[in-house]
């Protein structure tokens, strides 16, 4: 940015008058277009609004599958890994909030952005891109599958004698269509409220499943041992597992985004009012988290499904509505973490392809998008697996060790000072998640892909 800068100045001593008049009309389109992208069409939110947009983006219905997981783990291993997890991924938001503003006055709106401030403008594009879409995608297919599964499990308890079996396909595309509306919203700001029913409902489902669970107290055939009975079967299942915590701590690959919709003046940078939101949602991340983990397994021991609704049978109607508010929660998701993708997606188009930037072009772009989601979910319904690998392979990087490599290149702590040691460690722990996870999600996925039919 600063070479372009620079040249530009070199070559208006050159060219004279009309050189930077034809400049003035070039940033005049280039402010057209940023007013137009997502991502920095609106800047006037508010810190409350973070709070529940990193609620939203944070607490997945990966949730629900912690009891199952802690059940992999066991007590011991499961309960440092969560507690772990939880500090290193708060510590790692503060430092890509604080990195958001750079000395300058300019602002790192996206993730990709702050990437190439550390590594450079193409190597930094290389290594966040592919890794924020693996992320933002994949959550968007996976909570296709969520959504679909939890309407059926509605049509499943409330129809019971009277109505015929639907498939899990036509669930999935019921739950897609109102995508295709939602999907047309401009920006962050203005799916705001869409977001705020969200962080409400994962607060409530999440309270459902725990409170739920110590109502019907512990079962009598709750076992706290492994439930694979070979040794391999153990490693894997606790490696899919790793997996799974990591997938539940997602919310890193939208937070630049989320923090570019907040106003920021030198006085006044955005990474206070940010941060608060932030503190606020990881204060409900630990409040839904970890009664859900620890509750549910308490309960259940290692009989405890996937899905920790699905091992509430009763009462029918509170099941019911939990599920309702899992839909409605992963609705709010879906477009939180599509909304990055719909601006990679728009900047190429209008900036790379030199497309119009307009209605014609969202509609078109953003409804392929979500056609594409739909697709892939239909065809790979493998929930459990599925987080399990995406968890490891994608998540790890952007959520726990890539922002303290972006820490090390932009801040340059003392060698061997307190700063540089926590860093180092959240590498090692994080390579070290990215390279065991997806070994177990991949297994879970081959074991589970034997008996599936495709679109079922």
């Amino acid at each position: 940015m600063t070479k372009d800068m620079t040249m530009g100045t070199e070559q208006d001593h050159s060219y004279g008058h009309t050189h930077s008049k034809s400049m003035n009309e070039e940033e005049k389109k280039q402010k057209q277009i940023d007013d137009w992208l997502p991502i920095t069409s609106s800047r006037n939110a508010k810190w409350w609004y973070s709070a529940f947009h990193n609620v939203t983006a944070m607490v997945g219905a990966g949730v629900l599958s912690l009891p199952f997981a802690m059940s992999e783990l066991g007590w011991g291993p499961g309960v440092t890994i969560m507690v772990l997890s939880w500090l290193i991924t708060l510590y790692t938001l503060w430092q890509m909030v604080e990195m958001h503003e750079v000395g300058d006055g300019r602002r790192l709106d996206r993730y990709h952005e702050l990437g190439q401030y550390a590594f450079g403008e193409k190597l930094g594009l290389w290594i966040v891109v592919p890794q924020q879409l693996l992320v933002e995608v994949g959550v968007d297919i996976v909570y296709m599958v969520t959504g679909g599964k939890s309407l059926q499990k509605v049509h499943t308890l409330v129809c019971t004698d009277t109505c015929k079996d639907i498939k899990l396909t036509y669930f999935i595309m019921i739950f897609a269509s109102c995508h295709f509306f939602l999907a047309q919203l401009p920006n962050f700001n203005s799916i705001s409220l869409v977001s705020l029913a969200a962080a409400v409902m994962s607060l409530s489902y999440s309270t459902i499943a725990w409170a739920a669970s110590v109502k019907k107290g512990v079962q009598p055939d709750a076992d706290y041992t492994y439930k694979a009975s070979t040794q391999t079967g153990k490693f894997f299942n606790f490696l899919s597992a790793l997996g799974d915590v990591a997938f539940a701590y997602a919310g890193h690959n939208v937070v630049l985004e989320i923090q570019a919709t907040i106003p920021s003046t030198p006085e006044k940078p955005s990474k206070g009012p940010m941060w608060k939101g932030v503190v606020v949602a990881y204060i409900v991340v630990a409040i839904c988290y970890f009664p859900v983990a620890f509750i549910g397994y308490y309960i259940f021991g290692n009989k405890v499904e996937d899905n920790i609704l699905v091992s509430l049978q009763k009462p029918v109607w509170l099941i019911v509505i939990a599920n309702m508010f899992v839909v409605i929660h992963v609705i709010g998701s879906y477009q939180i973490y599509a909304m990055p993708v719909f601006d990679m997606m728009e900047t190429f188009l209008v900036k790379q392809l030199h497309f119009t930037p307009g209605l014609p072009l969202r509609l078109i772009a953003r409804t392929c998008y979500v056609a594409f989601t739909m697709f892939v979910a239909i065809c790979f319904p493998f929930f459990g697996g599925l987080l399990g690998f995406f968890g490891g392979f994608a998540f790890a990087p952007t959520t726990y060790f890539l922002p303290c490599i972006m820490w090390l290149a932009i801040k340059k702590p003392r060698k061997l000072s307190l700063s540089w040691f926590i860093n180092w460690i959240c590498i090692v722990l994080g390579v070290m998640l990215m390279i065991l996870a997806p070994i177990g999600g991949l297994r879970s996925i081959i074991v589970q892909a034997k008996t599936y039919k495709f679109f079922s």
